[in-house]
This record gives C-alpha cells, sequence and structure tokens, in this order.
C-alpha cells in the first residue's frame, strides 16, 4: 500500500480583501472539492496580521478574512504586529518625510512586516510556504528562484517587491499571479464569499484610507513657506515643504489669486528642505523631466550583482510603462547610476526604482536617492 503524500502547511496572510480570500481558496482545495472533488496538497491556515490603524477598519477587515476561513474550513489565526508596524512602517514615513524624501510606505511593508516578521513567524510555527494575495509569479528554475510579472499587468505588483531575497522567495506562494482581476471576483462570486465584491483598498498599507498629507502635518507641525516659480516670484504659500513632492499638482497651495495667475496649472519641480521653499513651474515644464537617477539599497532578486553595465527595463514608480534603461556603477558609497533612453517626469527621491528583463523577469530594485 503507498503511503500518504504528507502535505505541505502554508500560511495564508488575509488581508479581509477579495485578492487573499481567493488566494486562500485556490490552495485550500475548496472550489477543487466542489468540482472535481480532488484534495489540496496544502495544509491552509489562514492568518489576518494586525498592523497599526487610525481608520478602525482594521476589526472590520479581521472579521471579513475569519468569514472567508470560516467558509474554507480552514484553522485562522491573528498575529499582533501593532507595535511593530508602526516602528518599521508609520515611523520610517513620518521620518522620511520629515528628512525631505517621499518614501514608500508599501515597499518597507513588504520588506518588514509580510516577508519578515510573518514569514519568520510562520516557518517557526512549522509552514512550509507562505502565501499573499499579491499580483506576481513565481517562476522556480532548478535551486534558483525568479519573479515574474502577473498575467495581469494592470494589477502586476512586482514594482513592490523588490527586495525579496532567494530565502524568503523559496517559501512564497502567489496563487493569484495567473488570474486577472475580473477572474479573481469571479471566483470569489462562485464560491460565496463575503468579500467578492469589497472595494480594494486604496490606503497606505495596513493603516487605512487616511488623507497621509494631513496626517503628516498633525505629526510634524506646518511650517509655511514660499512658494516659487523657477524665475524667483513668489506665487503662493506652501505648509512645509517637506510635505510635498516632485511632480505633485493638487493640494500645493497656489490660490490662482495674484493678477495673471488664475487658471495656471502649477507642478513642483524641485524643493528645498533647508530653505523652507517650494519650486514649482506652469505646466509640463522641462523642469519635470530628466534621463539620469542615482539608487542605493540596491537588491537583485538572483543574490548576485550582474555584469554592469546592464541594459534592462525600468519603472519608477507603480504601473507606469516600463522604459530602456542602462544602469552603471556609480560610486563608492555602493550606489548605481541608472541612464533612461528617453526623458522621465518627476523622479522622485525616496521612491523605488525596479529593473526588468525583456522577458518580463523582476531583477531587483533600489531607493532613489
Amino acid at each position: 500500500m503507498l503511503g500518504t503524500r504528507k502535505k505541505l502547511k502554508v500560511f495564508v496572510a488575509m488581508s479581509g480583501g477579495v485578492d487573499s480570500s481567493v488566494a486562500a481558496l485556490l490552495l485550500s482545495g475548496y472550489a477543487r472539492s466542489r468540482e472535481a472533488r480532488k484534495q489540496s496538497n496544502y495544509d491552509i491556515v489562514g492568518v489576518y496580521m494586525k498592523g497599526w490603524s487610525l481608520t478602525g477598519c482594521a476589526e472590520e477587515d479581521a472579521k471579513d478574512a475569519r468569514r472567508v476561513a470560516g467558509i474554507l474550513n480552514i484553522p485562522f489565526y491573528v498575529f499582533d504586529f501593532e507595535d511593530e508596524y508602526k516602528k518599521s512602517v508609520v515611523d520610517y514615513m513620518i521620518s522620511g518625510y520629515a528628512s525631505g524624501i517621499t518614501p514608500n510606505p508599501d515597499v518597507t511593508c513588504n520588506r518588514e512586516i509580510k516577508f519578515g516578521l510573518f514569514l519568520k513567524k510562520a516557518l517557526a510555527l512549522g509552514a512550509d510556504y507562505i502565501a499573499t494575495g499579491h499580483y506576481a509569479r513565481v517562476i522556480k528554475n532548478n535551486n534558483f528562484i525568479s519573479l515574474a510579472a502577473a498575467r495581469d499587468m494592470n494589477k502586476d505588483q512586482t514594482y513592490f517587491l523588490w527586495t525579496l531575497t532567494q530565502d524568503q522567495l523559496k517559501h512564497c506562494l502567489f496563487p493569484i499571479g495567473n488570474y486577472a482581476k475580473p477572474q479573481v471576483r469571479a471566483l470569489a462570486k462562485k464560491y460565496d464569499l463575503p468579500t467578492a465584491d469589497k472595494p480594494d483598498s486604496q490606503g497606505v498599507c495596513f493603516v487605512g484610507e487616511i488623507d497621509v498629507a494631513e496626517f503628516l502635518k498633525e505629526k510634524l507641525g506646518r511650517n509655511p513657506g514660499p512658494i516659487k516659480t523657477i524665475d524667483g516670484k513668489t506665487i503662493g504659500t506652501h505648509d512645509g515643504a517637506i510635505f510635498y513632492t516632485i511632480g505633485q499638482r493638487k493640494g500645493i497651495g497656489i490660490k490662482g489669486s495674484l493678477p495673471g495667475e488664475q487658471g495656471k496649472i502649477y507642478y513642483v519641480t524641485a524643493k528645498d528642505v533647508d530653505a523652507n521653499t517650494l519650486w514649482v513651474a506652469e505646466g509640463e515644464s522641462q523642469k519635470l523631466f530628466s534621463k539620469e537617477l542615482a539608487i542605493k539599497n540596491i537588491n537583485w532578486i538572483s543574490g548576485k550583482q550582474p555584469k554592469l553595465p546592464l541594459k534592462c527595463l525600468a519603472r519608477i514608480r507603480y504601473r507606469q510603462p516600463l522604459q530602456n534603461c542602462t544602469v552603471y556603477k556609480f560610486n563608492q558609497l555602493k550606489q548605481f547610476r541608472v541612464l533612461f533612453d528617453v526623458p522621465q517626469r518627476a523622479i522622485t527621491p525616496g521612491q523605488s526604482a525596479v529593473f526588468y528583463s525583456k522577458d518580463g523577469l523582476m531583477l531587483g530594485g533600489g531607493i532613489i536617492v
């Protein structure tokens, strides 16, 4: 008599949204048991990660995740990462803005919480893998693991996953990476999951749908200063140069009350944090564009630096179309220089530059300096 194959244990991060709900559905065998009567190869555990929130939505999200786990008949736990999230993500975001950069809290959350604390705790509890509702694909080739863009390019989230390492990827599953968003919602409806029609979250990871600008101004305090055009003309007053980002149009504070300024649209082209001055230009000024940038803290998914200079594709913001570029070693500070074939709009310090091969594999990324 043949022995029974041991099931692999998977801890699924369930946020209470439709994507992670369907990720758990696909791994649990629930869908297959209702159709093909086949058992899943996985032993699934659902986990809601309690983060730090201002909005009060966390309790409702946890309830939705628990309800889905109940339908799928899988164990469900809550991991309390509130203190760690506040320190690693929220405080990081606040200190980043205070220093004059525009940090990306979702990248930090993935590095420190989901693929940091959550992965570590799951492995300690006997997990073979963790799974999330990210739109991304893991491709295994012998002992090497690649991270590829999702099938649904409109939802691809590899931009936020560039910090992952080989040691982390070997324990990661992304069950919805081969699905389009409409297919995910259709599966949720087909199997009567309560999150099927739940809107996608638009807020900062775990914090909720808050007004980030007002949150930062409350924490750091307003510090009014001049808004100047590139020719030195003062046309308004801002709340503090640290609160604004390159390329920003809305919420700058130009009222259009000065003679000749009515109806004009301005964009932030630069900010001088020391002088507390915001520099703007009317319309799509050439001051908004540059062909090169420098990055630090680079991580290569392979674990090894490729041969440089490297011709590849890159994006400097989520969902930006991929751009042709060349990556060079820059200096002795472990920074790299990226030269684009065409000028890029609103290159923003603190955000991520993420690199891809021509065939859609994510190569790595770094922080724009």
